[in-house]
């Protein structure tokens, strides 16, 4: 008898490793060089900590799990995708007792049934970034920029980024019912699978594959249109905040996430070149899905990004990564401006230092305690009229500006 991998699934051979090693430790120096830390969670889960927080009507739920009943009668359903279960390691293990937010990634298989095509299989490896314990706009923009700093150590270039929002609990309701009622008028334009969703969770409809019914769904109402002041506010500064990070960004208001936690922001990169399968990682924020599974109420961002479709993008690419450390520390006064520092601080990533600030809203001395727990190598302390450079067993640096305390790093 002869036997093959499963369909919808691949081996590594050794021919293989140089490239997939490269992908996997950039990305890991990356992630690490923004602050984050390694999680990584079992291989299956509850059943129910899936269908609580994808939704019920989602293609995850609907078709994609593998799930099974053990020995014991447990019905457990293998990872099909990241955030969920890093988020219940977040409560079960009291994270959300530590200082927050809690930045955390992993790359682990990933598995869901689905057709197999070029850069989609049914067993993967994802690359899953969370924050976890912030509603800090900046928070949605560096976890953006994070995956731009990635795809550029790596060489990947002619990519998009679309960004989008989707409101909160305030203002998305109201909006649901503008589009049932659109989509109940519109029943024609849409195939079977986006009418089963515009019953079950109309949001979905815009996930669609169907090029037919994406061009009639542009004439549909936008959640842009509806969104509440907090809501727009919160777009509006993570916009702000991606061009102090210098990262360009198409708005696209049809973005929506195929999971029923997000909310407000949603973001996606997608590069053409891959075919139809051309996103290379999609995400966004998830403030209710801690509390949906028993923990507090917790705002979080992030996003999953397949490896094998980024290996796709890199077949033909060469690239060196730097060994991170964290070296710099940027506490912010309340009073002095954080674009500046968010510019400075992207330029240091660019080069390979690792440096971080607060996004919890610390006091100053707060901040301090934070940058003596991350054992940074330098603080900088950001006031509006001077800037203080901080180094263990050094006299203090003060100078007037940024861009003077830049040229002593």
């Amino acid at each position: 008898m002869k036997f093959s991998a499963p369909r919808g699934t691949h081996d590594l051979l050794p021919a293989d490793f140089p490239l997939w090693s490269r992908i996997t430790r950039t990305a890991e120096e990356v992630c690490e060089t923004y602050g984050y830390r390694p999680i990584l969670t079992p291989g299956f889960e509850d059943t129910d900590l899936f269908r609580r927080t994808s939704g019920a009507g989602s293609d995850i739920v609907r078709k994609e799990m593998y799930t099974f009943e053990d020995l014991g009668g447990r019905s457990l359903t293998l990872r099909p995708e990241a955030t969920a279960p890093i988020c219940r390691a977040y409560v079960e293990h009291g994270l959300h007792r530590e200082p927050q937010p809690q930045k955390l990634f992993t790359i682990a298989p990933v598995y869901r049934y689905d057709t197999p095509q070029k850069g989609r299989f049914r067993e993967h490896r994802q690359l899953s970034v969370e924050a976890i314990g912030t509603d800090d706009p900046a928070i949605d923009a560096e976890l953006i920029s994070l995956y731009v700093e990635l795809l550029g150590r790596l060489g990947v270039e002619g990519y998009r980024i679309h960004l989008n929002s989707i409101g909160d609990r305030a203002c998305r309701p109201a909006y649901v019912e503008r589009l049932r009622a659109w989509l109940a008028g519109h029943g024609e334009a849409l195939d079977d699978d986006s009418r089963e969703k515009a019953v079950a969770s109309p949001l979905r409809v815009f996930d669609t594959k169907n090029p037919v019914v994406a061009t009639a769904l542009e004439a549909a109402p936008t959640i842009g249109e509806s969104l509440c002041e907090a809501c727009a506010a919160h777009f509006a500064a993570v916009r702000r905040y991606l061009d102090a990070y210098g990262v360009d960004y198409e708005l696209v208001p049809t973005l929506v996430r195929g999971l029923d936690y997000y909310t407000r922001t949603t973001f996606e990169f997608v590069a053409s070149d891959l075919g139809a399968q051309d996103s290379l990682v999609g995400g966004g924020r998830y403030d209710y899905l801690v509390e949906e599974i028993g923990g507090p109420p917790t705002p979080a961002i992030g996003f999953g990004a397949g490896i094998e479709r980024l290996r796709l993008a890199l077949e033909a690419v060469d690239a060196a990564a730097e060994q991170p450390r964290l070296e710099v520390f940027f506490a912010v006064e309340p009073e002095a401006a954080r674009e500046p520092v968010l510019q400075l601080m992207a330029t240091l990533r660019r080069a390979g230092r690792a440096c971080d600030t607060d996004y919890a809203g610390r006091s100053l001395k707060g901040q301090l305690t934070q940058a003596q727990r991350a054992a940074a190598g330098t603080v900088v302390v950001v006031g509006s009229g001077s800037v203080s450079i901080r180094r263990r067993g050094v006299a203090d640096t003060v100078v007037s500006t940024l861009d003077e305390a830049a040229g002593l790093l």
